[in-house]
């Protein structure tokens, strides 16, 4: 059986990558990561810092899915968000003043008799033949040179990652070769292989993932009421039942950018577990309540059982914005305030326009106004 290609693999996996599916996104990145890696190493010449800003390219890249409009294109597109990214990280270090004690730095932690020392020993040296050997050659074939030694070799392969014929692979392959010499070009081919990363790497970045839940799979504010509000104004374009789909939609999405705010408080993993456990719970509640009112609006278009509904929804909606959500949070808001006793008045009325009594009072009023004006404005609701 035949191997997939990196390309084919992308197109297989990207469809549920998109709708949210973190393991087809990390095998994505497992499949790229040699071809991301080497893209920011060939422009900041350091291993870790390469490293870094892949990760981030591909949380980058992950977070805006929704906007890549032909699936093909998806390498080309993540090859220049690690360029823009590793570009950015230069001009960033240029303009941060140099410390005088860098190179004595380096020195001390060379000769530092501590334990350890051997490992900085060969970070260091690591650092330096990147630098050295990836300055040395031509900009035009560090890329292609770093991809070469760590995918076997192979000069097709490089071609389909960096999207360029196997004949210009091999032109700046022939190019490099020939301004390094035998025994340097030995060495760099023995440091691209060494510093490919590791399996590791895409666990990493898929791990990442769970805080930065994309708006397709995330859950929305107040997705009942938004659900409840927002057919009424769908309803003039699409009807009545797509008018309530478009608002829960909208709900679930207005959800993922305010579940923002409540990840900012948290410090440990632990309690950015339990936010999101707190988010999913409500988003699955919300999910819940308003698809029973969308499918008595379409099967038993009754105001009154409409009204048993939506009334029966609020309480429950109410509850978990106003006992769990305080319980959970208000320890990680008060930390907040002691560590930084600026601006905390603001984050405060922040929140509670958002998660608060202002917000309860938001949901309350948008489901129950929703409701009044769909069974007003819309003939399918019968007495």
């Amino acid at each position: 059986m035949t191997a997939l290609t990196v390309e084919d693999l992308i197109l297989r996996e990207l469809p549920a990558a998109t709708n949210g599916d973190p393991h087809a996104y990390g095998r994505i990145v497992a499949a790229s990561q040699n071809t991301v890696t080497a893209v920011a190493l060939a422009i900041t010449r350091d291993v870790g810092t390469s490293e870094d800003i892949a990760q981030e390219a591909f949380l980058n890249a992950w977070q805006n899915l929704q906007r890549l409009q032909n699936p093909s294109s998806f390498l080309p597109w993540l090859r220049q968000i690690t360029r823009n990214l590793a570009h950015d990280h230069l001009r960033g270090v240029q303009r941060r003043p140099r410390a005088a004690d860098d190179a004595e730095a380096a020195i001390e932690a060379a000769a530092d008799p501590q334990p350890g020392p051997a490992d900085r020993i060969i970070e260091h040296e690591q650092q330096a033949v990147a630098a050295d050997l990836i300055s040395a050659l031509p900009d035009e074939s560090r890329e292609v040179l770093l991809l070469y030694y760590r995918e076997g070799q192979s000069s097709q392969q490089v071609a389909h990652l960096l999207g360029l014929s196997d004949a210009a692979v091999r032109k700046r392959l022939s190019r490099a070769r020939g301004s390094v010499r035998e025994d340097l070009m030995r060495r760099f081919g023995e440091f691209a292989r060494n510093s490919a990363p590791s399996a590791a790497f895409a666990t990493v970045v898929t791990t990442a993932l769970g805080s930065l839940s994309k708006p397709a799979s995330a859950a929305g504010m107040v997705a009942a009421g938004s659900g409840v509000a927002g057919a009424t104004l769908g309803k003039l374009f699409l009807g009545f039942t797509a008018g309530l789909g478009a608002g829960i939609a909208g709900g679930l999405a207005g959800l993922y950018f305010c579940a923002r705010q409540l990840q900012a408080y948290a410090d440990t993993d632990l309690e950015r577990t339990a936010i999101r456990r707190w988010v999913r719970q409500y988003a699955f509640t919300s999910v819940a309540l308003s698809s029973a009112i969308m499918a008595a609006a379409v099967l038993a278009p009754s105001w009154q059982l409409l009204s048993a509904l939506t009334l029966g929804a609020l309480p429950v909606l109410n509850y978990q914005l106003l006992v769990p959500l305080p319980r959970m949070m208000n320890p990680m808001r008060e930390r907040d305030a002691r560590r930084r006793p600026e601006g905390a008045g603001r984050r405060a009325l922040a929140y509670r326009l958002v998660w608060g009594v202002t917000g309860v009072l938001i949901t309350n009023i948008a489901m129950i106004g929703g409701l009044v004006l769909l069974v007003l404005g819309s003939g399918h609701i019968h007495g």
